[in-house]
């Protein structure tokens, strides 16, 4: 794997999540270069299958609080689980609140 697997130079992730590709990207390039860009930020998400109709906009909020109300819920209790998506794009950003905008969460 080389050095720009987490930081490409383009803001574009190709992605193999639960065994479907997809592409995972930003429309802001600053984001890989100015740190400051990485507060808040937004991803889209698409995977070319028939069930999702339109490309996924997320907002990633790497600076949030687990105290800030219904911005990061509790993953670790039993019963509850991350969508895949979201523990891929905490391998960049560990931490990170997730909001999917309205869109029903991938798992």
């Amino acid at each position: 794997v080389g050095s720009m697997l987490k930081t490409p130079k383009f803001p574009v992730w190709l992605c193999s999540i639960n065994g479907t590709h997809s592409v995972l990207f930003s429309t802001n390039r600053l984001l890989l270069s100015d740190w400051k860009m990485e507060h808040v930020f937004h991803l889209y998400f698409y995977n070319g299958q028939r069930g999702q109709t339109r490309t996924a906009h997320l907002t990633i909020d790497t600076h949030s609080h687990h105290w800030e109300e219904g911005r990061c819920e509790d993953t670790s209790s039993p019963g509850k689980r991350s969508p895949s998506l979201e523990m891929a794009i905490r391998t960049k950003w560990p931490g990170a609140a997730i909001s999917w905008n309205g869109t029903d969460p991938f798992f």
